[in-house]
């Protein structure tokens, strides 16, 4: 069996694209990360993919006249390069029909917050805000909704009181570091079974 061929797409510094570059050096999973895109030239993500020989790509919505045609030339990008799974690590356009029409139950997300609580762009300002004494990371497949798509893993974390949102991100990173390459590799191993918005891990 050949081996997988992962994409990641990100728009700023890409910790958890790190995250996943060295779980793949250590042999984690059985996987090559081949390509990284960026909707952000200056995005410090496509750093790290070139300090790990990784082809990169910038893909800027602003060169585009159209989403519809952004869409296009990102699928065709990642189809050149025979793709199996596609992971958003901190990519902050949220995803089209088409896109994930292209690559749906292959197209994994990662969330700061235990969805289906504090979706969207500030999952932890929003968690604390809101008062909330538990959050957590959520990966989950993408559907065509904001962070709605089926979940394959959480893990849950305590708010303290008076807890600082710099603090509580910074314990967040470190769970998603270890849990976007949990996920990666069971999708990988094929241990993930996809069915209606239920994702059971075997």
């Amino acid at each position: 069996m050949s081996r997988k061929r992962i994409a990641v797409l990100v728009s700023g510094s890409g910790s958890n694209l790190q995250a996943l570059i060295d779980s793949a050096k250590e042999g984690y999973f059985d996987a090559d990360i081949v390509l990284v895109i960026s909707n952000n030239s200056n995005a410090f993500g496509l750093e790290r993919a070139k300090k790990a020989n990784i082809v990169s790509k910038v893909v800027s919505l602003s060169d585009f006249e159209s989403r519809e045609i952004y869409d296009k030339e990102l699928i065709k990008v990642i189809n050149e390069h025979d793709i199996d799974l596609v992971v958003l690590a901190g990519y902050m356009l949220i995803c089209s029909e088409a896109f994930v029409d292209g690559f749906y139950g292959r197209l994994i997300n990662l969330h700061p917050s235990l969805l289906p609580s504090f979706a969207g762009a500030d999952g932890i300002g929003d968690a604390l805000n809101y008062g909330a004494k538990i959050t957590g990371v959520t990966v989950h497949f993408v559907d065509k909704g904001c962070d709605t798509g089926p979940v394959i893993m959480q893990e849950a974390i305590e708010i303290k009181e008076g807890e600082s949102k710099e603090n509580l991100a910074e314990k967040i990173h470190k769970i998603e570091h270890k849990l976007l390459p949990k996920a990666v590799k069971y999708f990988v191993e094929g241990k993930l079974k996809l069915e209606g918005r239920k994702v059971s891990v075997f």
